[in-house]
């Protein structure tokens, strides 16, 4: 089976869908990889290195296209809507993509790709289940979103994290709330402790005080019930209304207390639920900052602006862009990691060996030749 990799084309993206040092381990399930020219280059992989592991150079993205049967990307189809559009013409009819694709979010863009007959796999749609450890692309990029949120803070906020005592005096730690105990949330409870500051977290399930208490923070518990928190597949669940404006309510006197707040709620192809109102803001110290992870999806903050940095009532608010393309080269290997373990997964012998009763292959594949196969776009996209 040949694999092409291409550049990415979404704007700002660094990263690239396979490293040089997964190539052999694809070749020994029968995959042999053809690697678009300056490809890796961002990331900091050059085209010697991936020819020293046995890849293919190509000197052009249509030449890639033209070799693949299958097609490995960082951000494809949904996930690219803009630029990713000019790849359509590319495709031809039972090629395969892997990759970041949204089908939750931009069923509508996936519809498009699958209207050339192609068969798709949604990275984000790994379950969260044992087997799938080493495949979940969703929780490895957390990973560096929730490290780079701190550093991000830290850098922003006007003192520093650590306390110190000095012959001038002693200077006071941090406070940091983090807010959403998934993957990114506990990385960037670790990172702030490391460096300092005093935390502490909240999340709708209680089941996470241990987690959170086992990293040195304080789990921040509120009068709510959250029965059904979480989906089967270890993802969010949304709540109504009532009981997020309940828990606004709750959360202000806590953010009268903070310099940092980090926020990180999100829930797959829905807006993020607005955790911190104008008015909460307002309630913050002068000089506090807030990070918003949950800013591509629409923003826990109710005033975060996608990739940009404003101040409201003395408040700094970050809403950062795709993190994890900030540290490109140790994101491109875990992400590399996770798509060639998924690979092995559905390669024998360099062909498709695809068991829909196997639960990874099944809550991944959301288009089979042209077909949308996953339930769930079937609801979000119901003219196909």
């Amino acid at each position: 089976m040949k694999c092409g990799v291409v550049k990415e084309t979404y704007p700002g993206e660094r990263r690239v869908a396979l490293t040089p040092a997964v190539l052999k381990a694809l070749d020994k399930v029968g995959i042999a990889c053809t690697i678009e020219s300056g490809a890796g280059i961002a990331a900091g992989f050059s085209d010697a290195a991936y020819r020293e592991q046995g890849g293919t150079i190509a000197s052009s993205r249509e030449e890639v296209f033209a070799a693949a049967d299958l097609l490995v990307q960082v951000r494809a189809a949904g996930a690219n809507c803009e630029a990713g559009i000019t790849d359509l013409g590319l495709l031809r009819e039972g090629q395969t993509i892997v990759g970041f694709c949204d089908p939750l979010g931009a069923p509508e863009a996936l519809l498009q790709f699958a209207a050339r007959g192609v068969t798709i796999f949604a990275m984000e749609l790994v379950p969260r289940i044992t087997r799938a450890q080493s495949m979940d692309a969703l929780s490895s990029m957390a990973t560096l979103a929730g490290y780079k949120a701190a550093l991000i803070a830290a850098s922003a906020l006007p003192k520093m994290f650590p306390m110190m005592m000095t012959a001038a005096g002693t200077l006071l730690p941090a406070r940091v709330l983090v807010l959403g105990v998934g993957v990114a949330g506990l990385q960037a409870i670790a990172t702030s402790r490391r460096i300092g500051a005093v935390v502490e977290a909240y999340d709708v399930r209680p089941d996470v005080k241990d987690q959170v208490q086992s990293l040195g923070a304080k789990f921040l518990e509120l009068p709510l019930a959250a029965e059904g928190a979480q989906d089967a597949g270890g993802y969010a669940r949304a709540f109504d209304e009532a009981f997020y404006r309940r828990q606004r309510e709750l959360l202000t006197a806590a953010l009268a207390r903070q310099d940092v707040v980090i926020t990180t709620a999100a829930v797959p192809g829905r807006k993020a639920p607005t955790l911190v109102t104008t008015d909460m803001v307002e309630v913050m110290p002068p000089g506090s900052v807030i990070v918003d992870l949950a800013a591509e999806r629409g923003g826990n903050c109710e005033l975060t602006q996608l990739g940009a940095t404003i101040e409201h009532h003395g408040v700094t608010i970050i809403g950062p862009d795709n993190l994890p393309s900030t540290v490109p080269l140790h994101a491109s290997q875990m992400y590399g990691k996770n798509v060639s373990a998924l690979l092995a997964h559905l390669v024998r012998d360099g062909k498709f060996a695809l068991d829909t009763e196997d639960e990874i292959t099944r809550e991944t594949l959301v288009v089979r030749a042209g077909e949308v196969v996953h339930p769930k776009l079937r609801e979000a996209a119901p003219s196909r």
